[in-house]
């Protein structure tokens, strides 16, 4: 997925990497130096992964060194305007593309998701992490508005718990995380995240593939029928506040705080 080298240019590294655990693909956001912090580049490796993804048995999205994603990359966003709103454009193709999968999707959220990596796990059929993770939506202070992830999020916590994570910019642990329904299953340590997951995708992978995919295409359509269903209302009300001139001086402090 990274670019043909040239002969002036070597080839930029992979943004995201896709590994092959016999027949589950397991999808990594690489960018460890920047904690993983999404970038436009990035979502568009991430959305070529997960069509590559999709022939596959089972899919396992996680990411490279001790946190699985801090979130969208707020210095570029700072440093070059209309970064924020690719971001979210973006981000809101990736959800709708896992939920499209018929194949299962377990997240590996180790160390930690933040904002709209939290966005990616609530959009996956399992998800895990650990007790000491940091998960949540830290945004709002900054005139960042969440709501983009606002429908599966609500599907995976409930109503309450989507509307308090969304509102309140503090952290949550994993073991929090899991008593609200964020997290399916809550590991001691991070370094088992990743195994775990890979375990319950060779458990999932044992059922009858048609029968997965028929119920997966039932839930879509009950989502669908109630109201719930993954819609553009939440992207268009993330991105009427991108790129407005508070949003900006918001950032702009961040990165001009006077120095002690």
């Amino acid at each position: 997925m990274s670019p043909l080298a040239s002969d002036s240019q070597p080839a930029a590294l992979p943004l995201v990497q896709i590994e092959t655990h016999d027949v589950v693909a397991v999808i990594l956001l690489s960018r460890v130096e920047k904690r993983n912090a999404m970038t436009p580049a990035m979502l568009d490796e991430l959305l070529e992964a997960i069509d590559l993804a999709a022939t596959s048995r089972a899919v396992v999205l996680s990411g490279d060194g001790p946190i699985f994603c801090g979130g969208f990359d707020l210095k570029l966003c700072h440093q070059t305007p209309g970064t924020l709103k690719q971001l979210l454009t973006k981000l809101a193709a990736c959800i709708q593309r896992l939920r499209a999968l018929d194949i299962p999707v377990i997240i590996a959220a180790q160390g930690g998701a933040i904002a709209g990596a939290a966005a990616l796990l609530s959009a996956c059929d399992f998800a895990i992490s650990n007790r000491d993770a940091t998960i949540g939506y830290p945004v709002v202070p900054l005139g960042i508005s969440p709501a983009v992830s606002a429908p599966t999020l609500a599907q995976r916590a409930g109503k309450g718990a989507a509307r308090r994570l969304q509102l309140d910019p503090g952290l949550v642990t994993g073991e929090e995380a899991a008593r609200l329904g964020l997290i399916d299953i809550c590991c001691d340590i991070r370094e088992d995240v990743l195994p775990r997951a890979l375990r319950l995708a060779r458990e999932l992978i044992n059922k009858p593939a048609h029968a997965y995919a028929a119920t997966k295409l039932l839930l879509r359509e009950i989502e669908e029928l109630n109201g719930s269903a993954w819609s553009e209302e939440g992207l268009k009300a993330s991105l009427k506040l991108a790129d407005n001139p508070d949003q900006q001086a918001r950032l702009n402090a961040i990165w001009n705080k006077p120095k002690a």
